[in-house]
């Protein structure tokens, strides 16, 4: 067979038939790359048309401007610094339930800037911890559910007033949020569903078990987040451009520092999934700089 084989390729038309085919899958790869970099171009000059538009209109409390991506998946690491700029940090702790890879998530910019902090996950970090790291980030490898995440956290010693809270576990992230009541960060972020009219109130039923299949059928509305953030004690400042997380501050550091009304019909914004991208270098877990 492999005589045959050869044979049959040493043929003058099966060779140039190879050799075309060879130049259109280079062809094909060369288009495609750049394809991609016309779409983050494009991604890009979109994102930031949206944003300049929305503070333009909104003014200087518009928290817009300030969406910027360092290790976050979209603009959540400018809007998280530019909230605690405004509102300032205790004790510079974080913790961060879904933490994704580990080098892509909402709290990896703040450990690099000297922060100590606690990340939960069902997976193991992509890069792992290193000592260093690990002294000052401790991780838990286990699956959060209603039940047990306060027991989880107490087990890790996530302090009560800690600065920075951010859930995204797709399914079940509302009620982990309303069963971490005991613990009072400044900020929270949250992942919302977008696909549901912001003036509607609604959830995915619970169940411990349950993980995002996929569809629409996930998490809760913006609304849903609003009237639990309230019954906190919290205030929705912003919604990312994408679409996909909302910010609370905790109402007693608000004074006039955010632009109101702190409601859903306000902050919304729709799925713009299609404007997904990193922009620049891919991501990373940035060196850390000495506490300040």
């Amino acid at each position: 067979m492999n005589a045959f084989k050869r044979l049959y390729k040493s043929l003058p038309l099966i060779r140039e038939i190879d050799r075309a085919a060879g130049l259109v899958t280079s062809l094909t790869n060369e288009t495609r790359a750049e394809l991609n970099a016309l779409r983050k171009l494009r991604c890009a000059e979109i994102t930031e048309r949206l944003c300049t538009e929305k503070a333009t209109r909104e003014g200087p409390l518009c928290l817009h401007a300030f969406e910027r991506q360092v290790c976050s998946q979209h603009g959540e690491d400018g809007v998280t610094a530019e909230i605690l700029r405004r509102i300032g940090t205790g004790r510079r702790v974080f913790a961060e339930i879904g933490i994704g890879d580990g080098v892509e998530n909402n709290t990896a910019f703040f450990h690099s800037l000297g922060w100590t902090g606690f990340w939960l996950d069902s997976e193991p970090p992509r890069v792992g911890l290193s000592e260093t790291e690990s002294r000052t980030l401790r991780f838990q490898r286990s699956f959060v559910t209603r039940e047990t995440i306060a027991a989880q956290f107490t087990e890790l010693g996530v302090p009560a007033d800690l600065d920075l809270l951010s859930i995204d576990i797709d399914q079940n992230t509302l009620y982990l949020w309303e069963a971490l009541r005991a613990w009072r960060a400044r900020v929270v972020i949250v992942e919302y569903n977008a696909v549901i009219p912001p003036s509607v109130n609604w959830r995915v039923a619970y169940r411990a078990e349950r993980i995002w299949d996929g569809t629409a059928n996930f998490g809760a509305s913006l609304k849903a987040f609003e009237q639990l953030g309230r019954e906190l004690g919290y205030a929705l400042v912003h919604c990312e451009i994408v679409g996909s997380n909302a910010f609370f501050v905790r109402t007693d550091l608000l004074a006039d520092r955010f632009l109101g009304p702190f409601d859903a019909e306000t902050n919304f914004e729709p799925f713009r999934l299609e404007l997904t991208y990193r922009n620049g270098h891919s991501a990373s877990r940035l060196d850390r700089q000495p506490p300040a």
